[in-house]
């Protein structure tokens, strides 16, 4: 039963590692020599196939820009503002022009659900 949970913690571990990786535009060899390990290690990381050290779990999160919860799979469903997701899609935002822009946040606007804290729809 504590293997269970445990396995599940090392597959969030692992998908987050690589969609982090992924969203920073790395390859596993590249991430590989920026941390000094070999890549082969990186591809078992990312397979669930070996654990992570305290220490390496720091070392992602600073690599990534993302918190040591987030990668472990401890936040909640929401994103927060330092959410590799988040900051990829501002810096993807930013590159839009201005009327692009404003067309885009109608559209997420709309995917909005009206109890979203919006206090002029009471």
């Amino acid at each position: 039963m504590n293997i269970d949970k445990s396995q599940d913690r090392s597959e969030i571990l692992a998908t987050r590692l690589r969609q982090a990786r992924e969203l920073a535009g790395l390859s596993q060899g590249q991430v590989a020599k920026l941390l000094s390990m070999h890549r082969p290690t990186i591809s078992q990381i990312e397979a669930g196939q070996r654990k992570v050290s305290a220490e390496e779990l720091l070392r992602f999160s600073d690599l990534y820009d993302a918190s040591p919860d987030y990668l472990l799979g401890r936040t909640p469903t929401t994103l927060e503002a330092d959410d590799p997701r988040v900051r990829f899609a501002a810096r993807e935002l930013n590159k839009l022009k201005p009327e692009a822009l404003e067309g885009l946040l109608k559209i997420i606007a709309s995917f909005q659900e009206p109890s979203s804290g919006n206090k002029d729809s009471k």
